[in-house]
């Protein structure tokens, strides 16, 4: 009786209501204990033998059982098959031959498959598949071979026909089999071991919302790691037709619209976000209603950052602002763009900056055959190059075919003719990325000869360069700010606008302008500068409570900007579809929440006035560019902005960087406002007495924050806090 495992009927309850109700890590952990409190003594030292014996067991030693279990096989396949052994006796040539030759067979397939290279412990569904690959070629060979056979000496293979088949069967049950059961022993190890090394501790009862492969991986990873201290209870997904089912053993529960309830019921303390796909509007009333419930809210990341597609619960973060303006997933001609990128030498100006470095990584992905990477500032372009550099290595190392681009960094002033020459002339780009620019709007009001000579006349000679050595394709990036400019930032960046449709005419080639708005996570961006007064207590410091701008995220935005490479034929402005603007009181509010804070009770909200330079709004077209969309739903094209040149557009130009050079900032101003008629100067900047310029709205003039403004001639206005307001 001592060898007998004996267990309490209470305990039996306790298992019944387990098994019915416990995550996996949890069910696992009370069985093992269960049955481990009333194990023998004597069985537990046998247990752990045959477990060290299976982890212990190499390549050669799979190979050698596989030689018996192929050699047996067949054996086994034919007694399933008959009745008495009488019959079987006079099987025994046939029996011989085709077990010697299916041994050979299967031992050459699976040599061949790489079954004798891997590390079994950690065994996944891949590998399982390309065992029942590997098997079912076998017998299919094996079934060829014993037809011919039969034609051509039916005495020999007198077997019956379904003896290969069953033969089969029995090779992936056995073979398969002892492979899992490997598998299975370095988890149940795996688990003991950590449950014995550490206390245990309570985990956190959590839902995943999404229950596509995104949460199913998550699921999957929660479940075979014991160190994360997380339970997940349920799925949410609004598809009806998984509700019921279950992922991973974890049940999908119901739709978005029962989350509140859910929470309740389930005493939840955690909600995973896990819809890389998932718009801003799904993120922010999912935050909604975890912010009302007090549990805590994470998410992966959206689609534009899992760009290598790797799921894993490290990728966990708390929710970002980013995440409250996600849109839904721009689908992208990637084969258009890696065709014009692979193989060829491509150069990108301002490389060390926000959205510069971002198209060096995206470009780097398509496998040009150099990417030279143009900075003034030393220490960004040293941060980028080291970064593609070590993704090359990672790439190189886990590619069976390396990518074989060069990467040149280059530190270079384009307003330096000589310089930008000489390397033009030593590398030979074929296309151009010109994102190289000035763009805070109230540093270039303070310098505005610096914007000229940087954005102006550094885009000329860049222009200049690039026809000379008859580089393809330029592509210039631009921005909203220069559509009826209020700042000579916009002003200077329509003028490059302007040169850069002159040189397409002038040459005949693919010189073309992308415009978009305000990027998430950019240097200048407002959304640093928020961070940084809500980490200094407050107060958040709002211009005007009804400004608005249009966001996109850094990795979104490039992703564009490489896909209107492909499309119009050049001389063209192209826009990006920057969606539905945002109050950026609303934003300051909504970063104040996802920090853990109220507004208005722990930090507040203040305004300070326009800044000279500034205006509610931004416009995406002029009123002569006459917009269409592309052949890509997010991008227009003004195809007749190559018309919008001025007769004394080089003599104006000539004159304007002229008085740049000799720092003469009302002459730049003055003429800025004779080459654009568009451009109203900032008050500060005195052109002349009659000056129609924007005037400055003061302080006290201002609403109070509960009294929202409706901004002149605007489009539906994004509220972060999931309202919609005109």
């Amino acid at each position: 009786m001592s060898n007998v495992i004996t267990i309490h009927p209470f305990r039996i309850l306790i298992a019944a209501r387990l098994i019915r109700a416990s995550p996996p890590n949890q069910l696992l952990w009370s069985m093992k204990e269960l049955v481990m409190q009333n194990s023998p003594v004597s069985y537990r030292p046998v247990r752990a033998a045959v477990a060290n014996h299976l982890l212990r067991l190499r390549n050669r030693h799979y190979a050698l059982i596989d030689f018996l279990i192929f050699a047996v096989t067949p054996l086994l396949a034919l007694s399933l098959r008959i009745d008495n052994l009488e019959t079987f006796a006079r099987y025994g040539q046939a029996l011989l031959l085709y077990g010697l030759m299916a041994l050979l067979i299967r031992m050459a397939i699976f040599h061949y498959f790489g079954m004798y290279q891997r590390y079994w412990r950690f065994v996944s569904a891949s590998d399982f598949a390309q065992l029942c690959v590997a098997t079912l070629l076998a017998l299919v060979i094996t079934v060829i071979v014993v037809t011919v056979g039969k034609v051509a000496a039916p005495a020999l293979f007198n077997l019956p026909r379904s003896i290969p088949l069953l033969d089969a069967m029995l090779v992936l049950l056995l073979s398969g089999g002892m492979r899992a059961s490997v598998r299975l022993t370095e988890n149940l190890r795996t688990l003991e071991s950590s449950f014995s090394s550490e206390p245990r501790q309570k985990p956190q009862r959590t839902l995943l919302v999404g229950a596509g492969y995104t949460g199913a991986m998550l699921a999957r990873e929660i479940r075979d790691n014991t160190q994360i201290h997380l339970q997940p209870v349920g799925f949410i997904d609004d598809d009806r037709t998984k509700h019921g089912m279950q992922i991973h053993n974890i049940p999908v529960l119901g739709g978005c619209d029962q989350l509140p309830t859910l929470i309740q019921t389930h005493a939840i303390r955690r909600l995973i976000i896990a819809m890389p796909s998932a718009d801003g509007a799904a993120i922010r009333a999912i935050v909604a209603i975890g912010q009302q419930a007090g549990v805590a809210v994470q998410t992966m990341p959206g689609v534009h950052e899992l760009i290598n597609g790797n799921v894993s619960i490290n990728r966990l973060r708390n929710v970002q602002i980013e995440d409250l303006l996600r849109r839904t997933p721009i689908e992208t001609n990637i084969g258009a763009v890696s065709n014009l990128l692979a193989g060829k030498r491509v150069l990108v100006t301002g490389g060390g900056g926000s959205i510069g470095s971002e198209l060096c990584r995206q470009i780097l992905r398509c496998r040009p055959r150099q990417l030279i990477l143009v900075g003034h500032g030393e220490n960004s372009v040293f941060e980028i190059f080291h970064e593609l550099r070590r993704w090359l290595a990672v790439e190189s190392a886990a590619d069976a075919q390396p990518v074989a681009t060069e990467l040149i960094p280059v530190i270079a002033d384009l307003r330096f003719r000589e310089r930008l020459f000489g390397l033009f002339a030593e590398h030979r780009p074929e296309i151009v990325f010109h994102a190289a620019a000035h763009k805070h709007v109230p540093l270039m009001e303070a310098n505005p000869v610096e914007a000229i000579t940087n954005n102006v006349l550094g885009t000329r000679l860049l222009l200049a360069a690039a026809q000379a050595h008859q580089v393809e394709r330029v592509v210039m990036i631009s921005t909203d700010k220069a559509v009826n400019p209020t700042n000579v930032m916009g002003a200077s960046k329509r003028v490059a606008e302007l040169l850069v449709l002159q040189a397409a005419r002038q040459s005949g080639r693919f010189y073309q302008v992308v415009r978009f708005g305000n990027v998430l996570g950019s240097r200048g961006s407002v959304i640093h500068t928020f961070k940084r007064q809500i980490a200094d207590g407050g107060p958040v410091m709002v211009t005007h409570p009804d400004m608005v701008r249009y966001f996109m995220t850094i990795p979104e935005a490039v992703q564009l900007v490489l896909q209107a490479a492909v499309v119009g034929r050049g001389a063209e402005i192209l826009m990006l579809d920057m969606g539905d603007p945002v109050r950026i009181v609303d934003l300051a509010r909504d970063l104040i929440e996802l920090s853990g804070l109220q507004p208005g009770r722990d930090i507040e909200v203040a305004f300070s006035g326009l800044r000279p330079g500034e205006k509610l709004f931004e416009e995406m077209f002029k009123p002569d560019e006459v917009h269409q969309r592309t052949e890509h739903e997010k991008i227009f094209i003004a195809a007749n902005a190559g018309q919008a040149l001025p007769s004394c557009f080089d003599m104006v130009v000539d004159a304007l960087i002229a008085a740049a050079l000799n720092n003469d900032s009302t002459t730049v101003i003055r003429l800025l406002s004779e080459l654009l008629p568009e451009y109203q100067p900032w008050p500060t900047h005195s052109v002349n007495s009659n000056s129609s310029g924007p005037t400055p709205v003061p302080l006290t003039t201002y609403p109070p924050a509960a009294q929202p403004l409706k901004p002149p001639n605007r489009p539906t206005i994004l509220k972060l806090n999931g309202a919609v307001g005109d």
